[in-house]
Order: C-alpha cells, then structure tokens, then sequence
C-alpha cells in the first residue's frame, strides 16, 4: 500500500506539469493586454510599455514559464499582478470559502443521494421508487443558477427564513483564524455566529447539491438492485436477518465502490464549478477569484489558481482509491 501510494504521488507531478504548461498558453490566448487593463483604456503606450517591462511579459513566453515553474518548486505561486500581493497567501481565504461550500454540499448530496438510492432499490418499483427517481432526473436537468435565484426568492424574501448572500453577517463578523468559518466560530466559542455561519450556507450548499445528490441516488439504486439480487443476500434474508441490516450492513458495503468513485469524482468538480453558485450568493470562492483575475488578464492568479484545484482533483482521486482497498479486503494494491 505504502509503495503505491509513493508511485501515485510521483505519478502526479508530470500531470500537473502538463497542466501548468497546457494553462500557460490557454490564458495567453485571452484576448487583451494585462498592462492595459490595469493602467485604463487612457493609458499611454509608455506607460504600458514601461508596466509590461515590470511585469515580466516582455519576456520570451520559455522564460516566464520556466520562471514561475522554479517558482512553483519553492512553493511560491508568484504574485498577483493586480493586488501585488504574493497568491500563497491571497488564494487560501478563497479556496477555504469554496472548500467549506462544498464539503457542505457534498455532506447534504451523500445523505440524501445514498439514502434515497437505497430506499429505492429496497422498494423497487414502488411509489417512492418512481418519485425519486424523477426528482433525481429534475435534479440532474435543473439549472443551478435558476435554482439559486428560486432559493434566494422563495426562502430569503418571501419568508425571510435565510439571508441572501455571503459567508456571514456584516454586523458580526468572524475573527479569521482558519478562514473555515465553520471551525473559527467553534474555536472561538461564538455559537451566535456558528449558527449564522450555517444560516449562510443552506441555501449555496442546497444549490451545489443538487447535480451530486441526483447523481449519487441513481448510482445507489443501480449498484443496491445488482447486489440485492446476489447469493450471499438471498442466503443472509434466508438466514432471517432483518431486512435493515441486511441493506445497510451487507449490501451497501459490496455496493459502495461505484458510489465512491462518484463521490470523488463530484466533490473534485464541486471545488472547480462552484462558480455559478459563488456568483448567485456573492460567495467569496475561488471559482469568483479566478473569475475576476481572467477579468484582469491576471495570468499568475489564473495558473496557481487551476494549479491548486487540480492537485485537489487528483489528490481526492488519490484518497478514494486508497480508501477501495480500505472498504474491500479483496483490492490488494502490490
């Protein structure tokens, strides 16, 4: 397992090398001249010309990649060519916001996607069965920026239930000391804010959710019905087991790796397409943070920023397989 792990690790650097290089040039695509958008439109050549200069995009495109590649293998993301900030440390309070959406998202989608995906297949064919799966079917179609808006209209202005935008109250706002707010509250001791915490994050997470929910019930049910119909259940029911525990205990456990897989794949995409759902609830994420350096033609932010989220991807690829051998004694990993 340890030798594994060790070569899927080594396996990941010439990933994310041909990531950075194939993100270099993409964004070097965008249309537009990053001197000129941060001097104006009424920018005089020198002056743009003087601004290139400093920024370094005067440089052969060989020299500026290899140039933030030996940045990238100190740990240094290079530096924001808009805030002049160094992007280490001006991305993690984003990418902590995002992290925060979606592993909240993700808890909501597993709950009611496994659940409903079992119940489904315990039931097959019956009214719960078909409702489900319909609403898994809305689910999947449904349109998260329709969506979001019906939240933000139905439960924060028609009844006023849930604020509308953010992370947290204006008026009371959270000391930073993760940027997870969820754990600074709790380390705080500030339950008034923990509790608005979470207020803030129904209605985002209710709106990421939905995509994974729907995708992970109609897994459920597939994997629940092909293992329900093997010899080892018929013999456990003709033994006069419960039915629950042999849902619950039996079955779900032969059914879970194809439900993992989904799981980690989703919850890589959540931390990339949140962005939608950042926009609609001015959630400060990095999805938005990328967002607005491709605005700026920030192109260090652009590339540390899909740097980062890939090596999340892969590195929850990583978990999830390891977590296969885990869950089943009969993956053996040599």
């Amino acid at each position: 397992m340890l030798s594994y792990t060790i070569k899927r690790i080594f396996s990941l650097i010439p990933v994310l090398l041909g990531l950075s290089l194939i993100v270099f040039f993409m964004i070097r695509a965008i249309p537009g001249d990053p001197a000129q958008i941060i001097l104006g439109q009424l920018a005089t050549k020198e002056a743009v010309a003087d601004l290139t200069e400093q920024l370094g995009l005067d440089k052969p495109w060989f020299i500026q990649y290899f140039t933030y590649l030996g940045g990238l293998f100190t740990g240094d993301l290079g530096e924001s060519l808009r805030t002049k900030a160094p992007i280490s440390g001006e991305i993690w309070p984003f990418l902590a916001a995002t992290m925060e959406l979606s592993f909240c998202a993700m808890l909501i989608a597993i709950f009611f996607g496994v659940n409903a995906g079992i119940i489904s297949a315990w039931f097959q064919n019956s009214w719960f069965d078909y409702i489900a799966m319909v609403l898994a079917l809305i689910g999947v179609s449904m349109p998260i920026f329709w969506l979001g808006l019906m939240e933000q209209w139905i439960f924060a202005i028609n009844l006023d239930w849930l604020p509308t935008s953010g992370r947290e109250e204006v008026r009371n706002p959270v000391e930073a000391i993760t940027n997870l707010y969820i754990i600074d509250t709790l380390l705080a001791g500030r339950m008034d804010q923990f509790w608005d915490v979470i207020r803030h994050l129904v209605l985002p997470s209710l709106a990421l959710s939905t995509i994974p929910m729907a995708i992970i019930a109609r897994i459920t049910r597939s994997t629940m019905l092909e293992v329900m119909r093997s010899d080892f259940i018929r013999t456990a029911r003709a033994k006069g087991l419960r039915m629950f525990w042999v849902v619950y205990k039996h079955s779900l456990k032969n059914a879970i790796i194809p439900v993992l897989t989904i799981i980690g794949l989703q919850t890589g995409l959540l931390l990339g397409g949140a962005i939608l759902t950042e926009t609609i609830f001015s959630w400060p994420g990095i999805g938005r943070y990328i967002y607005e350096a491709i605005n700026y033609r920030d192109y260090p932010v652009i590339q540390s920023g899909i740097l980062v989220i890939a090596f999340i991807f892969v590195m929850i690829n990583l978990i999830v397989d390891l977590l296969y051998a885990a869950i089943d004694p009969r993956i053996k990993y040599n």
